[in-house]
């Protein structure tokens, strides 16, 4: 498929609504919870001046544009690193994209419930966020069980590879994400290997429905701002 982008965000958010702008795809949008179950995959393709001008150049090559491939995924809700609403299944889609798009719902709407009871972007940026630390954490966990087995099966490489997945460890307890750690080379690999949630780049989508830019959105590009990454805001 190429690069993939994966959408994410508490239910109702608006997640399947951008996938099918995106996409052209035709995804089912409902004003409940949880209206998307499996994911919805829909692919672009990438406007390229050179490729088309290579193509009239050499009319016998078959013309094949890059492609851009995004995933529509199952809401998240609090506790879904341990299988609450659609948990398991969501951070296993998610693992397969190269980006996330973190969809935030920034509208107001009686008709469209909200899983929470109101429309808080911060907050829900920090529930979304929050499950995907914790799953980044039982996940580097068990590969730190991995090397602390072979440090003392006298491994040596091993020992600088434990102390700084150690490192790597604490400071996604801490609620860093990876992709704002200064990985050391010598993990590099086992990043690379395991594939963990926050270490892959993000940009905020704040959804603020037929709303003019107003303190939610706002409140969103603020957010991308603190944590180094981007904020757009679509109507």
């Amino acid at each position: 498929m190429g690069f993939t982008c994966g959408l994410v965000g508490l239910p109702n958010a608006g997640k399947s609504t951008v996938f099918n702008a995106l996409s052209n795809a035709g995804a089912k949008v409902e004003s409940y919870p949880f209206c998307t179950i499996e994911a919805n995959i829909g692919t672009v393709s990438v406007p390229d001046p050179r490729l088309d001008r290579l193509s009239e150049l050499f009319p016998d090559k078959k013309k094949v544009p890059t492609h851009l491939g995004f995933i529509d995924i199952a809401g998240l809700v609090e506790h879904a690193s341990e299988g609450e609403g659609m948990g398991n299944q969501f951070l296993a889609e998610i693992r397969t994209v190269d980006a996330v798009l973190h969809v935030v719902r920034c509208f107001e709407d009686a008709n469209v419930a909200h899983v929470t009871g109101s429309v808080d972007p911060l907050r829900d940026i920090e529930i979304v966020e929050t499950e995907l630390l914790l799953k980044d954490h039982e996940t580097l966990g068990r590969v730190l069980k991995r090397l602390q087995q072979e440090v003392k099966g006298k491994d040596r490489s091993a020992t600088a590879r434990l102390a700084a997945w150690e490192k790597l460890v604490d400071a996604v307890a801490e609620g860093t994400p990876i992709h704002a750690i200064a990985v050391e080379h010598c993990v590099e690999d086992l990043i690379r290997e395991t594939s963990p949630l926050t270490a892959k780049p993000l940009l905020f989508v704040a959804n603020a429905g037929d709303h003019e830019e107003d303190e939610h959105v706002q409140a969103v590009r603020l957010a991308a701002q603190t944590r180094g990454t981007e904020a757009v805001a679509i109507r």
